[in-house]
């Protein structure tokens, strides 16, 4: 009676077997994210997170005798008393706001039969045009209309706040997860496998390397570069609009923040809300007319849209990301109906991350070497840094310094 030896090598698996077993896990994946879709979102913020604060947990390592632990724990508490504030802040300026729109209506519906009464004894003359308003016998109605469904509006007032106080918790929920969940990650970031060791694939390290440097510079291009500008435009517009007397400048600015993540549609939405702002908010700082102040408003905005795209952009960000803004818009409608407002605002590089998976793929296919046609996308230059400025500075002040001697 023979008796086999144990093989001490594992049997290898058939093409047949590698392509089931491939499909049931790409199956069970997009079932998993089907069913959990509720939860990328935060899940995707508390990366981001993890990706923003890397660099500072470094720096406190670095520099200070604090423990990796120590330094990422003096983080979270700095940022954890910053929310605080400005989330108190926030919601007192809010309500303070809706306040204001509150009477802002009530004192719209008051004036509106007034004004609809103004309108239909006017007759304006263009050229060889009459338009007599008195004859449209409908304005009347419309105005009823237009006061029955504001004041309807009104009286939803308090169900709305009730909306938005269960919104405001349900916010402050997943921002604790995004918080608790971010904080173990980067506390044990050390433990985490870098992309090289756990994608260990026998002769694709360079494949896998070149594409981790391109994910890399993608994301870190967006992340650290649209990400600045967004803020800096809610800066900015919060600045401008508060200088011009503008009401809501809070909304407005953050709306203009995010309307970067959008492109063509999420300005035109921005300039039609400031506009309609502007235009029925009953008084400026200039006593202009009406019309005059949401132009001066409005063109503004746009210089200062015009001054971001053609001069801070292109000196943060770089060269683009590779992806049309209209595909970034659609990508944008598609991500935002898939997981919400965190697609709408991720659209970008993920379209660009699927552009780079594509091309790489479409190359291996047809044989071709994918990285002869895929260039790196180079790192956004940035900003001077702070020595340099200086070192600039001291340079222009002894220099004017000594032509004053002279």
């Amino acid at each position: 009676m023979s008796v086999d030896k144990t093989n001490p090598n594992s049997p290898k698996w058939t093409s047949t077997i590698k392509i089931v077993i491939g499909l049931s896990v790409v199956g069970l994946l997009l079932a998993l994210l089907i069913t959990f879709r509720s939860i990328i979102g935060p899940l995707l913020i508390a990366f981001i997170l993890v990706y923003l604060l890397h660099p500072l947990a470094s720096f406190l390592n670095t520099r200070t005798r604090l423990s990796w632990r120590a330094s990422t724990n003096i983080i979270y508490i700095v940022l954890l008393i910053i929310l605080i504030i400005t989330s108190t802040l926030t919601s007192l300026a809010a309500i303070q706001q809706i306040q204001s729109l509150i009477v802002v209506i009530e004192r719209f519906v008051n004036d509106l039969p007034n004004q609809i009464d103004a309108i239909s004894q006017q007759v304006i003359i263009i050229g060889p045009y009459t338009f007599d308003f008195s004859q449209f016998t409908d304005l009347g109605q419309l105005g009823d209309q237009v006061i029955s469904t504001l004041q309807l509006v009104i009286g939803r007032a308090g169900a709305v706040v009730g909306t938005l106080a269960s919104a405001t918790a349900s916010i402050v929920g997943w921002g604790l997860f995004v918080l608790v969940i971010s904080y173990f990650v980067l506390v044990d970031i050390g433990k985490v496998p870098k992309p090289h060791d756990f994608l260990n694939i026998p002769g694709y390290s360079y494949d896998i390397q070149r594409m981790s440097t391109a994910f890399g510079r993608i994301w870190n291009s967006f992340l650290r570069g649209h990400l600045a500008i967004v803020i800096m435009v809610i800066i900015t517009y919060s600045i401008l609009l508060t200088a011009l007397g503008v009401r809501y400048s809070l909304a407005l600015a953050l709306l203009a923040g995010l309307a970067r993540f959008v492109p063509y549609i999420g300005p035109l939405v921005t300039y039609i809300v400031m506009g309609l702002v502007t235009l029925f908010q009953g008084g400026n700082h200039f006593n202009m007319q009406p019309v005059y102040y949401t132009i001066l408003v409005i063109g503004l905005s746009i210089v200062v849209d015009q001054i971001y795209d053609n001069l801070v952009s292109p000196r943060i960000m770089g060269r683009s990301l590779g992806v049309h803004p209209a595909a970034v818009l659609v990508m944008a409608i598609i991500a935002a109906n898939l997981i919400g407002l965190i697609g709408l605002l991720l659209a970008a590089p993920v379209l660009a991350s699927m552009n780079l998976i594509g091309r790489y793929t479409f190359s291996k296919m047809f044989d071709r070497n994918p990285w002869s046609d895929i260039a790196l996308i180079p790192e956004p230059s940035g900003f001077p840094k702070l020595n340099e400025m200086v070192n600039k500075a001291i340079t222009w002040w002894n220099s004017r310094k000594k032509s004053a001697d002279q």
